[in-house]
């Protein structure tokens, strides 16, 4: 039989010889490659002093992108809900009303976007079929959380801050 790899060898079943049998030769070799790697410089990275730096095609955290004008990129095209092979991405689309014209830039939009992060498997199909440029994978790790409720991500969760028109948010002491 063929093997696919071509990594196969023939197992030896000769008897050991004197030598073989004190082990000395597998000892020393393997002192050898532990003395070879004591003098290597170390991989561990000591982190809250050092940062890791990011692989060039490193996918994180998803976030929903505005224009230049703070208005919400995505139209509810529902592309990136059909790319998604793991069916992470939820949304439901609804008509801009009047006076909403700075909020959103096309009539209709995403009145519900949801991702799933237990779902997702960060292949950033998403983000290269949306036609707008609305959604994209950044450099940051998904935060952990202690329920299930969590790691799904809202509108709100996805969306950037507008610079244009900031949210005031207010305390209430309880």
């Amino acid at each position: 039989m063929q093997h696919l790899t071509g990594r196969a060898s023939l197992v030896d079943r000769r008897p050991m010889t004197f030598m073989e049998k004190m082990y000395i030769p597998a000892i020393a070799k393997g002192l050898g490659i532990t003395m070879k790697h004591l003098f290597k410089k170390k991989v561990t990275v000591s982190f809250p002093e050092e940062k890791r730096k990011f692989s060039p095609v490193f996918r994180g955290l998803h976030i929903l992108n505005r224009d230049e004008d703070g208005r919400e990129r995505c139209t509810a095209c529902g592309l990136c809900a059909v790319a998604c092979p793991a069916e992470a991405i939820t949304m439901e689309a609804a008509e801009r009303k009047p006076g909403e014209e700075h909020l959103y830039r096309e009539e209709k939009y995403a009145a519900r976007y949801e991702i799933n992060m237990l779902r997702c498997i960060f292949c950033g199909f998403c983000e290269e079929a949306c036609p707008k440029q609305a959604i994209y994978l950044t450099e940051t790790f998904p935060p952990s959380h202690y329920q299930r409720s969590g790691f799904i991500y809202g509108k709100d969760d996805l969306l950037i801050p507008d610079p244009k028109h900031p949210v005031e948010t207010t305390k209430t002491q309880g």
